[in-house]
Order: structure tokens, then sequence, then C-alpha cells
């Protein structure tokens, strides 16, 4: 079976401008359903959960170190802490706990 890189290339390039094409073509009037403006509303920050969710769990030595990161990330973040905050909390709690633990 003989593979040609640049056909995967070009079809990959297709879809990919097809996906960001059809949207604008297809839909000319302003959106009016509250139930679309909301799910497009939230879109963009499932998709980012979407990725980074599994990244928190495979980052660290162990998976109870990552929850216990990602649980006080969460804690912080619900009471509407600093990024920097949440951030260089979430990941001391993870370091101690590696270092209690003896993972890592």
């Amino acid at each position: 079976m003989n593979h040609n890189i640049y056909i995967y290339i070009l079809v990959m390039a297709g879809v990919t401008y097809l996906i960001r094409l059809l949207p604008l073509t297809l839909i000319r009037k302003e959106i009016k359903s509250p139930f679309i403006k909301s799910f497009l509303y939230y879109v963009p920050y499932v998709t980012l959960a979407v990725m980074t969710f599994p990244a928190i769990l495979t980052a660290t030595a162990n998976i109870w170190s990552a929850l216990v990161g990602f649980g006080v990330a969460l804690i912080l973040a619900y009471h509407r802490k600093s990024l920097i905050t949440v951030s260089m909390l979430a990941c001391v709690s993870v370091f101690l706990v590696e270092l209690i633990t003896g993972i890592g």
C-alpha cells in the first residue's frame, strides 16, 4: 500500500477550511434562538475544559496528587481567587501530596 503524505495533508487542510467556511456561508441572518445563542456562548469554555481535564490527571506522578491539586483549584476558583493564586496553590498542593506520599 503506497501512502502519499501530501494527500493526507491536503485532505486535512480541506476539512479544516470547510469547518471554518461553512458557518460563514450558511448562516447569514442573526441568530435569535436563545437556546442556540447560549449553546454557542459556552462552546469555547467546554472545549477548553475537554482539552485541559485529561492533562490535569496525567501531569503528575500519581492520580491522587492530581485530584488533590484539581480539588484545590476548584475550591479556590469557586471562591473567586486570582488566577495566579489558584495555579500556585494547586501546584503547591500537588507538590506536598507527592512529598508526603513519597511519590515522584
